[in-house]
């Protein structure tokens, strides 16, 4: 177990090093949005999309847990700096990519180093910070997300027009650089190794699993009728896989995600909630780009611009929202309003046609930005709060490989509904070719797109209206005030009082 110094608190440096490495996660998933239509009029295979997000969710999904229970068991500092070494030989490789099949095939591989990335910054936090505090840390990371959420989009457009999409990739290897040297000298940790092994068989179990269902999510009632023999079998690997992880964790003797972790009612729902906020909102990141390039002309620079009030609404809420809960040690309302917010975000999209102002397109998207916000935040605090400090590591690569899970499942299975639309158009081409071609084709292909973006924002606005029903189940618990406390969430001695005698103290 990893065991923080004598004096608990993170130095200036090293929240640095940790939030950059939750930018580099994060960065990859929005930067590529705004070069896809650039990168699919390049190699092709526009078929396959969906899999360059994909690819990516994917492999970071599966490696979420395994970083964070190798980080448990063996340090969480090596275990970090570890899988930013993984993340940048990927981005490097996604770059020098020559065909669709290459760019899927690396962008695997540094998913399995962004798995890393985010479960190791926040189980590092979760352990040498207590929950109030670490609320107050995760909102500070409002202050360096904007280079994700705000500049990824802007970056890869940017990038896109002026040098190449690959440079969407390069410009990590600086920002991996930057974080590496941070944490190595801003973060000292006393490391005792525990004598186990790693669950391997899980793992394997968990990635069998997860794979059958993105190919179901991705191939059924668009590929595939759901009765074909392609349907089927990754829906029997995927239903046996699952089956037999949950007995493999039930015996093993350090589980890659701890059973006891969903004896928390609270921990539960949460995952729940990560799941299905996961789904909309990499569904609404990679397939707005589409819409503004393909149906509005604008270039890629641009088409990240417009995406602003989108990020910044997740940004200013997440920020607003730490910062409340640290006061006030008061959560549940913010999944509730979450879930209403992202509901009507999404719904106000479907507004969106061909003939739109963009400035207005663009102004809409704040709601739903909003709503994601508030589940974001929630989320990720009543996970890190249910758990035990041993725990900490495997709890926050629960949270990011649920949420991760989600957004694979809701990008493959929106990304076939999406390319269903574009049926009877030429799917391979550049914003530029579509600008070219005769008025009535391209008028065409625009209504094509609009109507792709309308059947992804109906998924996303029920799953957000799941999050809203799920996220009243969300029991309000005392947060614990002091780092390696335990939590007195589901205490017997503690469940029968009001929650008022049970409200932790302000901090002074």
């Amino acid at each position: 177990m990893t065991t923080p110094r004598e004096d608990p608190r993170l130095p200036g440096p090293g929240i640095t090093g940790l939030m950059l490495g939750i930018v580099l996660a994060t960065l990859d998933g929005t930067i590529v949005g705004t070069a896809l239509p650039t990168i699919v009029g390049e190699l092709g295979g526009l078929d396959h999309l969906s899999w360059v997000v994909t690819a990516y969710l994917l492999t970071t999904a599966v490696s979420t847990p395994l970083w964070g229970k190798v980080g448990d068991l063996y340090g969480r500092k090596g275990s970090f700096l570890a899988s930013i070494g993984v993340f940048l030989l990927g981005s490097v490789l996604s770059g020098a990519a020559q065909t669709m099949g290459q760019l899927i095939a690396f962008r695997a591989l540094q998913g399995l180093g962004a798995g890393g990335l985010m479960v190791g910054a926040f189980a590092l936090v979760g352990v040498l910070v207590s929950p109030r505090d670490s609320a107050k840390v995760q909102s500070i990371s409002g202050t360096m997300l904007p280079v994700a959420f705000v500049g990824g989009p802007l970056a890869g457009g940017f990038l896109t027009d002026h040098l190449s999409w690959r440079w969407a990739f390069y410009v990590n290897v600086p920002v991996g650089l930057v974080a590496v040297l941070l944490v190595c000298f801003g973060i000292r940790l006393r490391t005792e190794r525990i004598r186990a092994r790693v669950d391997w068989q899980g793992a394997a179990l968990l990635t069998l699993g997860i794979l059958g269902l993105t190919l179901l999510a991705t191939l059924a009632g668009t590929e595939s009728a759901w009765t074909s023999p392609r349907i089927l079998l990754p829906a029997a690997v995927a239903a046996v896989a699952l089956a037999l992880f949950v007995r493999t964790e039930r015996r093993a003797e350090e589980p890659v995600i701890p059973p006891r972790l969903f004896h928390s009612r609270n921990f539960t729902v949460a995952q729940i909630l990560s799941l299905l906020v996961g789904a909309g909102m990499f569904a609404a990141t990679n397939f707005l780009p589409q819409y503004l390039q393909f149906a509005r002309d604008r270039s890629s620079t641009a088409s990240g611009l417009l995406l602003l009030p989108l990020m910044l609404g997740m940004i200013v809420v997440q920020l607003v929202t730490g910062r409340i809960i640290a006061r006030t040690g008061r959560y549940r309302i913010y999944p509730v309003l979450g879930g209403a917010v992202m509901t009507a975000g999404a719904l106000l999209l479907l507004t969106l046609d061909a003939d739109t102002p963009v400035a207005a397109a663009s102004a809409l998207t704040l709601v739903l930005g909003a709503g994601l916000g508030f589940l974001m935040q929630s989320t990720l605090l009543i996970t890190m709060s249910s758990a035990d400090p041993r725990d900490m590591g495997a709890a926050s690569g629960t949270v990011n490989l649920v949420r991760t899970i989600g957004g694979s499942l809701g990008v493959a299975t929106l990304g076939a509904v999406f390319a269903s639309h574009l049926s009877g158009t030429d799917p391979d081409l550049t914003p530029a070719q579509v600008g070219a071609l005769p008025a009535a084709a391209r008028e065409h292909f625009r209504a094509a797109v609009t109507s792709g973006l309308h059947g992804v924002l109906l998924g996303t606005a029920l799953l957000a209206a799941l999050a809203f029903a799920v996220a009243w189940f969300v029991r309000e618990i005392p947060l614990r005030s002091a780092p390696g406390a335990v939590s007195p969430a589901e205490d017997p001695a503690t469940a029968g009082r009001p929650p008022a005698d049970r409200r932790a103290p302000h901090p002074s």
